[in-house]
């Protein structure tokens, strides 16, 4: 009778542990629809932000995530950013095996504290990280923490699908605000709209997805913020540190920016009288700009300090005159200052920068900058100048500030304008190659380009930023020869609202045509060649986008060796379509090859049905670089 008692008892133990293990398994299961080309399924996400008052809020976040592999490890690691501002409540973490079993609790000593910030010398931004990695795949982790904010300046942006190669099984965002207060928020790409609810001292807004699959990229598409679900919120009353404003309008959340800057533009009366000498005699308002600007690169640096208010306040132009540094709004605010005392007005401007940022949301105010430039209104133009910069050109923005919307600082309030985009003729390369060869199919080269707008900006960093033997290895490596040797070269930097940098190399190539037999085979386009084609795509989902027109323009004169002549030389090409022109001419004048090639493209947004035509444009321009010249060696 004990025997089967003990025989039950081990059937029921079975029993509870398969049950038990049906149960975690389902707990992590998901379609496979979401696992296929994931490498991380967010099983399930809570975010809860709760507005307690215009200046203090809470956000709590619940996460539950199945890391599939290798490349999904870093969602097993939770980074939660804090400041003065703004503080972490609690962090708590676990990890499960797949069949439930738990690998690991995060406990409070786990937890690491780090700067989130690098080479600033003021600013109070750090990090709490709780990492939950494991090596054996799948695994589960789950994260719940809270922070606590006083500063309402903020409202967040829920992205449930934050990254490629991710699929969310479920997940939700909820905002709770006190009745008397406002929610502005902007939905983008969702299947279900907003949800509102009540308790009696809040209102809540929800909003839900489930079955996110990972989303495609796709060559020339959008960004990757504009093919998913996101929403935007942002309060209308805020406060932060006593400064309290609203944010209805562009004009009113300007207004705020003009209280926090109120007060700082005064400069001691020496450096005054000192501009004043500086610009004495000069009676053209953009040469006076140029002057204080020079001043400005020449007597202060850049340094980021993010301390509190300090984030969004500028330090006074008093202490940036005696200190010599300061940050993008200190020293915006100190040049305005400098400009003001010479008799020329100008503006703070508010920008999102950065080399392929996203433009901000125009029809949403909210805050959504990172930096601040200043403007300067001419009679015939306007000039825009990055006072964080010691070398760039007065006037000129670049893909770093240009091309997108802006927040100009008035006296009555905030005006959305855009900054200076740049066209193809003002992105330009113009390149003229003289190349000598000889009968081994060896050349001297001496190459002289011209690169100006976006296109001369890698050149500007390594004029400004490398020693001549760095410089000297960059050219190495940006030229796009197989086999050469430098001799001499020299960068021309030319400061302009549109600035250039020529530059000079004399080189000596081995290889430069190939022989075969009695016969040589030349590719006249030496140095800007196109070698692929974006792949074909069926069904696609998103418009075709390119981000910036440029024009190239390649002249290059071959000196044949003796002894040789032409045997085939390919026709005159043109190719023109909704993105850009090309056209090549190869003319051949006795021992001597001209070869001119011309490339314009545009930037804008096309349609997705126009993507054939850009890959059959490229096609061609592809084949017609890699098309070759023949000469045949003359008979004794």
């Amino acid at each position: 009778m004990l025997k089967i008692y003990r025989l039950i008892y081990v059937v029921l133990v079975l029993a509870v542990m398969q049950a038990e293990a049906v149960a975690a398994k389902a707990m992590v299961a998901v379609a496979e629809d979401l696992e296929k080309d994931a490498n991380v399924v967010v099983l399930s996400e809570e975010v809860v932000f709760t507005v307690n008052s215009v200046s203090n809020g809470t956000m709590l976040v619940k996460t539950r995530i199945k890391i599939l592999n290798q490349n999904g490890q870093h969602k097993a690691k939770l980074y939660v950013p804090y400041n003065k501002l703004e503080k972490v409540d609690f962090i708590n973490g676990t990890s499960y095996d797949l069949f439930g079993k738990k690998i690991k609790s995060i406990k409070n000593k786990d937890i690491k504290d780090v700067s989130a910030v690098s080479g600033n010398l003021f600013d109070d931004h750090r990090a709490k990280i709780a990492d939950l990695s494991h090596l054996s795949y799948p695994y589960i982790v789950e994260f719940e923490y809270q922070t606590i904010s006083n500063n309402m300046l903020f409202y967040p942006v829920w992205q449930p699908l934050d990254d490629e190669k991710l699929s969310v099984k479920q997940a939700s965002f909820q905002v709770k605000l006190p009745k008397e207060m406002k929610l502005r928020y902007k939905e983008l790409n969702l299947k279900e709209k907003v949800s509102i609810g009540a308790t009696p001292t809040h209102d809540v807004y929800t909003w839900k997805v489930e079955n996110l699959t990972p989303v495609e990229r796709e060559p020339y598409g959008p960004l990757f913020r504009e093919m998913v679900p996101v929403v935007y919120t942002a309060p209308s009353a805020f406060e932060v540190e006593g400064y309290k404003g609203n944010m209805d309008s562009w004009a009113s959340y300007g207004q705020w920016v003009n209280k926090l800057n109120e007060g700082r533009g005064v400069l001691p009366e020496a450096t005054k009288q000192k501009l004043q000498a500086l610009v004495a005699g000069i009676t053209d308002p953009a040469e006076k700009v140029k002057k204080i600007y020079s001043y400005l690169q020449a007597n202060t640096r850049y340094v980021s300090i993010q301390l509190g208010i300090g984030g969004w306040q500028p330090f006074e132009a008093s202490f940036v005159d005696a200190k010599g540094y300061g940050d993008c709004k200190a020293l915006t605010n100190y040049t305005q200052s400098m400009l003001k005392a010479v008799g020329i007005e100008s503006y703070h401007a508010l920008v999102l920068a950065g080399d392929d940022m996203p433009d901000i949301q125009t029809d949403f105010p909210s805050q959504q900058f990172n930096h601040v430039v200043l403007c300067v209104p001419m009679q015939q133009d306007t000039v825009w100048l990055e006072c964080t910069s010691q070398s760039r050109s007065a006037g000129y923005a670049g893909e770093f500030t240009g091309g997108r919307h802006a927040l100009l600082i008035t006296p009555e309030g905030g005006k959305v304008v855009k900054t200076p985009d740049y066209s193809a003729l003002d992105n330009a390369q113009k390149r003229t190659i003289t190349v000598k060869l000889d009968e081994k199919g060896d050349g001297a080269a001496n190459i002289v380009t011209l690169y100006s707008g976006i296109q001369h900006d890698t050149h500007e960093g390594v004029i400004n930023n490398m020693s001549v033997e760095e410089q000297r290895k960059w050219l190495y490596k940006f030229i796009s020869l197989p086999s050469f040797d430098i001799s001499t070269f020299t960068f021309d930097l030319k400061k302009d609202r549109v600035p250039t940098v020529t530059e000079k190399v004399d080189l000596s190539m081995r290889k430069c045509v190939n022989i075969s037999g009695k016969r040589m085979f030349l590719t006249p386009n030496l140095l800007n060649k196109w070698s692929s084609t974006p792949p074909a795509v069926e069904n696609r989902q998103w418009e075709v986008v390119r981000t910036m027109s440029f024009l190239d323009v390649d002249t290059v004169v071959y000196q044949m060796p003796a002894g040789y002549s032409l045997e085939f030389k390919p026709d005159d090409v043109t190719h023109k379509s909704v993105f850009g022109e090309y056209n090549v001419t190869i003319k051949v004048d006795g021992d001597k090859v001209t070869y001119i090639r011309t490339l314009q493209m545009q930037k804008g947004r096309y349609g997705r049905d126009t993507y054939p035509a850009l890959i059959e444009f490229i096609n061609n321009i592809v084949k017609a670089d890699n098309k070759q010249v023949v000469f045949v060696k003359n008979v004794q």
